[in-house]
């Protein structure tokens, strides 16, 4: 490859700043969001690196027609859609860009949890009906109740200092982090969280370790009805045991960005013809709020994955790449 500009594929809608930075820096830059998963199969093996988002996964069959691949670069925080394992055995870089879009998630699960507590989205569908209902409408205050942040890496730090102001009690568990704690946040046990939470956010990658983590027998460790906010990933979370501990009222109330029935590539649910029980359930239900999975899409944050995903890839690659 010495004395050719090593060419990236981008296979997915990302901001310009993204190939502006990656061709000032000596990249060859092929934009193509509209490939198909084979059409990207039949060039890949002409690129040095591949930018994706989650229109599809990349899986074996792409990767093993990549032989000039260095790096497959996401626009995001999470891998799952990646097929990390025999990327790496195959000499593959995966680079992700969690940076980007921390503030966006922090904000956004601020803001449905105040939508659930203040009853935000029935009162605003009732006055558009013409119904006026105050005392039914009461909302509780956050102030002064514990929030368990689970996961304190850059959206679960990112959503303590959106909490800044509000008075609350801070306390967060990651397993695989200590010494994190701060002004902020304290840093405990699980055994804490279980038993002080009010409200409780999840901030944490989905894993063979995470699937399905939070169950009825995880939510019955609680002492305290809790608030649940999620906007890391659907499958983190069991609908169906969620489900039975909002109608039995041990959680009060859900702000969930994410579902378990969302399909592979994040970008709808499943497509079928009968959605199941559960998610009948939460659509109906007055004590939850459902966004489709846009916690981390916005206008800056498009922006921003696309420049920590260009810097890191520079920083990485191009000490010897031939311009």
């Amino acid at each position: 490859m010495a004395g050719k500009k090593r060419k990236i594929l981008i296979i997915d809608d990302v901001h310009p700043v993204l190939s502006d930075k990656l061709s000032e820096a000596g990249y060859d830059c092929d934009y193509m969001p509209d490939n198909t998963k084979t059409e990207t199969e039949n060039v890949i093996g002409n690129y040095f690196g591949l930018v994706v988002r989650s229109r599809f996964a990349i899986d074996k069959s792409i990767i093993d027609k990549a032989g000039e691949l260095k790096f497959i670069g996401r626009l995001g925080s999470g891998l799952e859609n990646i097929d990390t394992g025999f990327a790496y055995k195959k000499g593959i870089k995966c680079i992700n860009s969690p940076e980007g879009n921390k503030d966006a998630v922090g904000e956004h699960a601020l803001g449905i949890l105040l939508a659930l507590s203040n009853n935000l989205c029935r009162a605003d569908r009732e006055v558009r009906q013409g119904i006026w209902k105050r005392k039914e409408n009461r909302g509780n205050e956050i102030q002064g109740r514990t929030v368990g942040i689970i996961g304190y890496g850059n959206t679960g730090s990112a959503f303590a200092k959106k909490l800044q102001g509000f008075e609350v009690d801070m306390i967060a568990y990651d397993k695989y982090k200590n010494g994190y704690g701060n002004d902020l946040v304290r840093e405990c046990s699980m055994k804490e969280i279980f038993q002080k939470t009010d409200i409780l956010s999840l901030h944490i990658p989905l894993t063979e370790e995470t699937l399905f983590l939070v169950n009825d027998k995880y939510l019955k460790n609680f002492s305290r009805n809790i608030i649940l906010i999620n906007t890391s990933r659907g499958k983190i979370v069991k609908t169906d045991d969620l489900v039975k501990n909002l109608a039995s009222g041990r959680v009060s109330g859900a702000a969930l960005d994410v579902l378990e029935y969302e399909s592979s590539s994040f970008e709808d649910l499943h497509k079928s013809d009968k959605l199941p029980e559960a998610y009948k359930y939460l659509a109906s239900s007055d004590k939850v709020v459902l966004t489709p999975h846009i916690a981390g899409l916005t206008y800056e944050s498009n922006k921003k994955l696309a420049e920590v995903l260009a810097d890191k890839i520079i920083r990485e690659y191009s000490r010897c790449n031939p311009k």
